[in-house]
């Protein structure tokens, strides 16, 4: 019979047996509180991103599925870039209806990411089109040093 040392046998924890788990039981305990309820708002959403660099820009383009256009605002200052969406209501039951389970809550998206060249707002695009958010923005050409004349 193998006897466990004391060290190990004091911070082994005593457990009770565990009810099966199943697929949805471990999607709720890794998703915890936030979704239980359509009634609260969850915190925003954090969207996919993917970031490509040529020389004379940098191309950003985010999932946002489920928005439209007049949803997403994007604003740029300097090297940063904030992306968000206003949110979605959740759809209220039909007379006659009544939920029993929701996932498709309310929800709304953020992301700000910072770049490693300032942005030249005046220049740059961006594209909605089937919930992906595509932005192209053209780097700030550097002005270089400029030559005083000494009067």
């Amino acid at each position: 019979m193998f006897v466990f040392p004391t060290s190990i046998a004091a911070a082994r924890p005593i457990t009770r047996r565990a009810a099966p788990v199943t697929l949805s039981s471990a999607i709720d305990h890794l998703l915890g509180d936030r979704y239980d309820s359509a009634e609260t708002s969850p915190a925003p959403r954090v969207p996919a991103l993917d970031v490509v660099e040529t020389d004379t820009a940098y191309t950003l383009t985010l999932d946002l599925p489920g928005f439209t256009k007049e949803q997403v605002k994007v604003t740029v200052q300097a090297r940063r870039v904030s992306i968000e969406t206003a949110g979605n209501e959740a759809a209220a039951a039909k007379e006659g209806e009544r939920v029993l389970y929701r996932e498709r809550g309310a929800s709304h998206y953020a992301r700000t990411v910072s770049l490693p060249a300032e942005v030249d707002s005046s220049s740059s695009t961006a594209r909605f089109e089937n919930g992906v958010l595509t932005l192209v923005l053209t780097k700030r050409v550097p002005t270089g040093a400029t030559v005083l004349n000494v009067n």
